[in-house]
């Protein structure tokens, strides 16, 4: 058990964590392109945060959360999604007291769920998400949705589609929850115990159950959309007239309700049709009244989440290449007694911004120069007797198998040079 991580966790290796930070570098370009700004919150929070902001009629909150007690006694949770960490930390910075709207996001972020572990879900895994504070009109909704729409698209994924549905607000939805209800009702008997035990409570939630029974008896459930008030037909309306006149695919999904109890009008997935079936990559939504609920004042929010781990997946799953850094642009070997001029021009090198190593392993030159050929070293700096004598190194350009002596003062810049004409 010593060397075995815990069931549904993942170790990132050094030959993978490039495709890691080539796409947390893409992530990052795409919120500052939008004006989104990075925020960092605790790995745990109180508990009572997402009992209160998450719902506690939802499968993360009975099911999937790590709680535990400190030694102070008091109730932990390790966090399960990062939106309610995102609005306490709203809150307890007084940021509603700046400029609004406040855009921030969250990147690598992990979060736990007690789930289990399959393709893409694990229960340790990470988040990128945005979270818009303060922008009451359906042009910031659609703004996400573009932006991770972009997003996905470039990085090669096919077969993307923008699923979107409104779920009301306080004033329409106890309507339709009624008529809801009565239909539920109409079919207990039919329903599994999650579902019994949800219906009068919360019977959205109802609507979001993964059992395929449960999805069979409620396809012909009423629809939310028909209930809708003005003000939420209208917001739903401009939110379908952005994403037109962007060329957005989308379609209209009743059924899409989300797992969290804290959404409001806007929700909305972003779905990749894989030779496995459908799979969500980006979910998220308004949350107009989660900051009041939580205890400030009366601003609206929308924001998504997307799993970092899924999007790597599917650029796998789609054989699509993500480009991986040189290692070393120099390796430098050394003959006889010249370790320390090998260390000292490593040293020389990295000081200058090249990336730069050295045999730690007392190998053969002969053995130094095939690690660095596995390394895909684009140049060997070779130190020899005359080269120490001479305070200079033979500089072997790999690709072209030509060398030549330069000083040591003048390595950097000749290694930065050569390394401009070429390519990663």
């Amino acid at each position: 058990m010593l060397t075995q991580a815990p069931r549904g966790t993942k170790d990132v290796l050094p030959q993978e964590s490039y495709r890691w930070q080539y796409l947390e570098s893409r992530m990052r370009q795409a919120a500052a392109e939008a004006g989104y700004r990075e925020i960092r919150t605790p790995v745990f929070e109180h508990t009572e945060l997402f009992l209160r902001g998450v719902g506690d009629t939802t499968d993360i909150v009975q099911k999937e959360m790590y709680t535990f007690k400190d030694k102070g006694d008091r109730s932990i949770t390790l966090k399960p999604e990062g939106t309610a960490g995102a609005v306490r930390l709203f809150l307890e910075s007084n940021l509603y007291a700046d400029p609004l709207p406040a855009k921030m996001y969250y990147l690598s972020a992990p979060v736990f769920r007690y789930e289990a572990p399959q393709a893409g879900r694990l229960r340790e895994h990470h988040q990128f998400g945005l979270e818009c504070f303060g922008a009451r009109e359906a042009t910031a909704d659609a703004e996400l949705i573009l932006l991770a729409y972009r997003l996905l698209s470039s990085l090669g994924i096919r077969n993307l589609s923008v699923n979107i549905n409104s779920i009301g607000c306080p004033e329409c939805r106890p309507r339709y929850n009624a008529a809801l209800k009565d239909f539920l009702h109409a079919h207990e008997s039919e329903l599994c115990a999650d579902c019994r035990s949800r219906m009068d409570r919360n019977p959205l939630r109802v609507l979001d159950c993964k059992n395929p029974h449960c999805q069979e008896v409620v396809k012909d459930a009423p629809q939310l959309l028909d209930w809708l008030d003005d003000g939420c037909r209208a917001h739903f309306e401009e939110l379908k007239a952005c994403l037109s006149a962007m060329d957005v695919p989308f379609a209209v999904n009743p059924k899409i309700v989300r797992g969290l109890d804290y959404y409001t009008r806007t929700v909305f997935e972003l779905i990749t049709h894989t030779k496995d079936g459908n799979l969500t990559v980006c979910g998220g939504g308004r949350y107009d009244h989660l900051v009041q609920e939580l205890g400030g004042p009366d601003i609206p929010a929308v924001g998504f989440g997307m799993g970092v781990e899924r999007v790597l997946m599917l650029l796998q799953q789609e054989g699509i290449e993500l480009p991986q850094p040189r290692l070393y642009d120099v390796f430098v070997t050394y003959m006889g007694e010249n370790r320390l001029h090998a260390f000292r021009l490593v040293q020389a090198l990295r000081e200058a911004g090249i990336r730069a190593d050295m045999d730690h392993c007392a190998r053969s030159l002969k053995a130094q120069f095939k690690f660095a050929n596995k390394q895909h070293a684009a140049i060997c700096a070779t130190i020899g007797d005359d080269e120490a004598a001479a305070s200079s190194a033979r500089l072997k350009f790999m690709a072209e198998g030509q060398e030549e002596t330069v000083a040591w003062k003048d390595c950097p810049e000749r290694i930065r040079a050569y390394l401009n004409t070429i390519t990663e």
